[in-house]
């Protein structure tokens, strides 16, 4: 009797999935795995397995990404390169402005626009009761090796996959800097410690301070096929 009622759910969910995707059952978007992902909309648990499509189907990253308020330019391919770039985009800001503008794949792009929305203005409103107006970074792409070594794997800075954010500006003007306000015991340092969190969900590998004292003036994050959150 377990093994019939077993096998009659797992034919019941092949049925709706398959019915979903005929479009034979309408369902909302954020519950339709084949839907594009929309960067405002509440993640889920379908949000994981929408974003590991739009990282081999440029098409849905950029539908993805049209959901943002990313404002971000095409970068120019260089496939001849030690480093190639594909598709690879200059992100310019959003809603929430950048130190500089800064170079990322497709995929980082919707990461970053997922974090900006989803966890760094929640976290500011929470903890300050204002948002946050600038987000200060150290870079994105560099052809390089981890920790800048002669041989070993590439960083994924060397493929655009990665950002390493230095600190934030608040609305009124005050600076968080993650080098100096990290150690601290106070609500800058919850505030920091709170977007270290909430990136994890937004970016497969969060490097703090509380990694190793390479990063302990930024937070490293990226899309790479690593999980990490520290």
């Amino acid at each position: 009797m377990g093994r019939w009622l077993f096998w009659l759910v797992v034919l019941a969910l092949a049925g709706a999935a398959l019915s979903v995707w005929r479009g034979w059952l309408d369902v909302p978007p954020q519950w339709n795995p084949w839907a594009p992902l929309d960067v405002k909309t509440a993640p889920n648990w379908l949000t994981g397995y929408k974003f590991m499509r739009l990282r081999s189907d440029p098409e849905l990253c950029k539908q993805a990404l049209s959901s943002s308020d990313l404002r971000v330019s095409r970068q120019a391919d260089s496939p001849g390169a030690k480093c190639p770039l594909i598709d690879a985009l200059r992100v310019q800001g959003g809603e929430v402005a950048l130190s500089s503008s800064f170079i990322a794949s497709c995929p980082l792009a919707v990461a970053y626009a997922m974090f900006e929305h989803h966890t760094l203005q929640p976290a500011a409103q929470s903890v300050y009761g204002q948002k946050i107006a600038r987000v200060d970074h150290l870079g994105s792409f560099a052809c390089r090796n981890v920790y800048n070594r002669e041989n070993g794997a590439l960083s994924r800075h060397a493929s655009a996959d990665a950002l390493d954010i230095a600190g934030f500006r608040l609305a009124d003007g005050r600076v968080i800097s993650v080098l100096k306000d990290w150690p601290r015991q106070n609500r800058d340092a919850e505030f920091l410690r709170q977007v270290r969190d909430g990136a994890c969900e937004s970016f497969s590998v969060v490097l703090s301070p509380d990694y190793n004292a390479a990063h302990r003036n930024h937070f490293h994050v990226d899309v790479g096929r690593w999980s990490v959150c520290r």
